[in-house]
């Protein structure tokens, strides 16, 4: 399927437990946009990669010290940062929190992903 439903109601929407401390929740997409919710436990660190996508991420709550190309900056809830396509990047979660992600085109291998 390369779209989501209209009305995605987060109690309705499968979680994935990625281990290590990290949730996934996919929300709404298309073939050129998705949006998914990461919950982190405090100490937990997304590695280090890059992919095809444009990302967009959102710190809806707490502290990261967020890599960015090999750069490391502290953020918090409100702030956001910008990957470019290809480009390394990971975060450490410092204080339990949640980003939202959006990627441009759609994770088509996070559709994949099994409960």
């Amino acid at each position: 399927m390369t779209t989501s439903k209209d009305f995605i109601f987060s109690e309705e929407t499968p979680k994935v437990d990625l281990g290590g401390g990290m949730v996934r929740q996919v929300l709404g997409y298309n073939k050129d946009l998705m949006v998914v919710k990461v919950w982190f436990a405090a100490g937990t660190e997304g590695y280090v990669h890059s992919h095809v996508h444009s990302q967009v991420a959102y710190i809806a709550k707490g502290v990261f010290d967020v890599n960015l190309g090999g750069v490391i900056k502290r953020m918090k809830e409100g702030d956001s940062f910008f990957v470019a396509p290809y480009v390394e990047h990971g975060a450490v979660c410092i204080e339990e929190g949640i980003l939202i992600d959006t990627f441009s085109p759609y994770r088509e291998d996070l559709l994949e992903a099994k409960v």
